[in-house]
């Protein structure tokens, strides 16, 4: 038996008795070191995949314990999150993330990393540098994440950019935009959302600071709905914005005027393990500056109270 965070029906319970999992053909067993409470977890707490019943959370490093290769055992590993049939045409051509049967850890028909233990299938695993500590390692997804932007859209260096919402993904997406020496502005809600992004040398400003349509690239990661309408009101005709939060709600989208002033609109999700963990051990990307706390697993109601207090970016969570 073991710890978990599982959510059930709406409510998030600490349990010390469910069962440790078993890994199944070609899969590893991995002990968790560290894992990271996102939005998209506190987003599921209240209602974002209501269907989902489980051990929450997708954010991790840990240590294979047991694996089919004899090369993985003791070895430190973060792992991306979705799992594949591994035999349709999307996964075969475009790999696991849109696969129509896809498991999703922690999200969806898979139990995730808030445990003692998880299994992910080899195919998923990085090996962690050995100068990349757990405490940045963890950021290992969410870094991916903001990359995925990378993959999706060129970002000339030279077009004037805003990232909407300086929370816990927004400051890596700002990071990682502005590696080329793209002017990239972090747009918060408050003089005091502004303060962590100005500690990582980004430019910062309010909302209200800029006139309609002073950006030509956006990338919208509040986490909530009034993040769309920012977005919209600051992006040029012909610009480009990348919707990156994932919440419950349903915000009303103006469709003429994205036909209008024809406006581009990218959804981005899950992104690239191997240049996120390269960044990592270049000492490219500020992580540090992220965390706010870290809890044992134990307290991990108390962790997610704390990470659902605004203006709170990374908390962590550690096993006993």
């Amino acid at each position: 038996m073991m710890q978990v965070l599982f959510l059930e029906k709406g409510q998030l319970l600490y349990r010390r008795d469910y069962p440790t999992p078993k890994p199944e053909p070609g899969e590893a067993l991995i002990r968790i070191s560290r894992a990271g409470i996102c939005t998209t977890d506190l987003e599921m707490v209240i209602g974002y995949r209501e269907n989902f019943s489980g051990v929450l959370g997708h954010e991790f490093v840990g240590v294979v314990e047991q694996a089919p290769e004899a090369a993985w055992h003791g070895r430190r590993v973060v792992g991306s999150i979705n799992i594949g049939c591994n035999d349709c045409d999307i996964c075969r051509c475009q790999g696991p993330e849109h696969c129509p049967n896809r498991r999703v850890l922690g999200i969806q028909a898979k139990d995730g990393v808030f445990a003692d233990y998880v299994t992910l299938p080899l195919r998923n695993l990085l090996a962690v540098p050995d100068n990349v500590p757990d405490e940045t390692a963890v950021f290992t997804e969410p870094l991916a994440a903001a990359l995925r932007i990378r993959e999706q859209v060129q970002v000339r260096p030279s077009v004037k950019t805003a990232v909407i919402g300086p929370g816990r993904l927004g400051l890596l997406v700002g990071q990682v935009l502005a590696l080329d020496g793209g002017d990239v502005v972090m747009i918060g809600r408050s003089r005091h959302s502004l303060e962590r992004p100005l500690t990582l040398g980004l430019k910062s400003g309010l909302a209200a600071d800029f006139a309609d349509g002073s950006f030509d690239f956006i990338v919208e990661a509040t986490g909530n709905e009034g993040g769309w309408n920012t977005a919209m009101r600051l992006i040029r005709p012909l610009g480009t914005i990348i919707l990156k939060s994932t919440f419950v709600g349903k915000p009303q989208i103006a469709m003429s005027d994205l036909v209008v002033r024809e406006i581009t609109v990218v959804g981005s999700r899950c992104g690239p393990f191997a240049p996120a963990l390269r960044l990592l051990a270049q000492g490219k990307i500020n992580t540090q500056a992220l965390i706010d706390a870290e809890y044992p697993l134990r307290q991990g109601l108390i962790a997610f109270t704390h990470a659902a207090k605004p203006g709170v970016r990374k908390v962590l969570l550690y096993p006993d």
